[in-house]
């Protein structure tokens, strides 16, 4: 089934009603008319998945389902749409999220930048709507994943835009086309590369979702300055799929085998209060507490409530039992060279003790060595989360190159 001309406008006025309403206000007159030109189907392969509401994904498949497949398309929802080794890889992200994110880069402004650089092509419909608002001249995009790259061109050609598109890692190295007035990610990291500041323009922005461990969660905003750092602020908006690089393996979690002493304790600090679903709180944790995820385990194994914590380049555990009785002490087991429990109390503590600043009081600062500088700002004051050193990046296996137009 191929969605007629009338079909898809109408599709289209649904989904910008959806996006306004979360969103809670109308887009700029020159969004909609991105949105109405940029048909979202044509940007989507003929099998898509839906999260289904209790952790897994439902099928939509074009060919035996049309008509679902269409109302999926034309959702205000994220779609998967690639798994490798049976976990989601790549994905179409929520319309509304990645239109929040051209606003916050301020693209309905007449001041718009002249040249943008897309980090992540995916499916292309980013892309399209960059090209639609500032024009194909000004946009290019990369992709690390060959295939993606190439059926992102011809998705973009299909809607009738030409962007250049590049395969390559964009952790490692950029287009020829940089510097760059704006860089605009469509996955997360929980650290800049050094190549987004050095090739941004003075003056330019850079915008990309955020994560940690902890606390997949935010967007940052950062201006690029002369001396090749940058500074910005986090807003609380956004989950994105992380960065993907070449040859990389997601970590082990869960307790691992430890050589040493396990040390048993209590504490009188919720696992709920940390990972019961307070953002502001878990985004604090997660830029102080780096490397660290948790998982819950209600099997009853241990206990009635467990929380796992982990050490995600390391054998460093702990867990917090809840007994099912006492909800003003629990039992605290740690386990390797860091007391994880310690110091996620220490940031909970912390960021209580501040006075439980949001997200968007916290902030970020690249320097131009690469050192990471995490801070909030509390009455008037900047106070620092936390300092990291810099970070040695994979060697890209592939240059940057354009992908042979078909």
């Amino acid at each position: 089934m191929n969605a007629s001309p009338a079909a898809a406008a109408a599709r289209t006025e649904q989904l910008l009603a959806q996006i306004s309403q979360f969103l809670d206000q109308r887009l700029p007159p020159a969004f909609e008319r991105a949105l109405r030109t940029v048909p979202r189907h044509l940007f989507l392969p003929d099998r898509i998945w839906r999260r289904d509401g209790e952790g897994g994904y439902h099928l939509r498949d074009r060919a035996t389902d049309p008509e679902g497949w269409l109302e999926a398309a034309y959702r205000d929802t994220p779609l998967v749409t690639q798994f490798t080794d049976g976990l989601p890889t790549s994905s179409a992200s929520m319309p509304s999220m990645m239109l929040r994110t051209l606003l916050l880069a301020g693209l309905d402004n007449p001041a718009a930048p002249r040249r943008v650089l897309e980090l992540g092509t995916g499916t292309g419909f980013n892309a399209a709507l960059l090209c639609a608002l500032l024009g194909d001249s000004a946009v290019t995009t990369i992709e690390l994943d060959a295939a993606l790259a190439t059926q992102g061109q011809r998705n973009l050609r299909t809607a009738g835009h030409a962007p250049v598109v590049v395969r390559g890692d964009a952790a490692a190295r950029l287009p020829d086309e940089a510097p760059y007035d704006l860089m605009v990610a469509t996955f997360s990291v929980d650290r800049l590369p050094p190549a987004w500041t050095a090739q941004t323009t003075p003056g330019g922005r850079i915008i990309t979702p955020w994560t940690s461990a902890w606390c997949r969660y935010g967007t940052l905003e950062l201006t690029a300055h002369q001396d090749g750092g940058a500074r910005g602020r986090f807003h609380a908006f956004a989950a994105f799929m992380p960065m993907r690089h070449p040859a990389t393996t997601s970590p082990a979690t869960g307790p691992a085998a430890v050589d040493g002493p396990v040390h048993q304790d209590t504490t009188a600090l919720s696992p709920w209060a940390v990972a019961g679903g307070d953002l502001d709180a878990e985004f604090s944790i997660g830029l102080a507490v780096p490397g660290v995820s948790f998982a819950w385990d209600s099997s009853g194994e241990h206990a009635p409530v467990r929380l796992e914590a982990a050490d995600d380049a390391g054998p460093a555990w702990a867990t917090v039992d809840y007994d099912g009785r006492h909800s003003d002490r629990f039992t605290v087991t740690q386990a390797g060279p860091r007391r994880l429990w310690d110091e996620i109390t220490a940031a909970y503590t912390r960021w209580d003790t501040l006075g439980r600043p949001r997200i968007e009081q916290h902030g970020l600062t690249v320097h131009p060595t690469g050192r990471h500088t995490t801070w909030v700002a509390v009455a008037g004051r900047q106070q620092t989360v936390r300092e990291d050193h810099a970070h040695r990046w994979p060697t890209p296996s592939t240059s940057a190159a354009p992908v042979a137009a078909e």
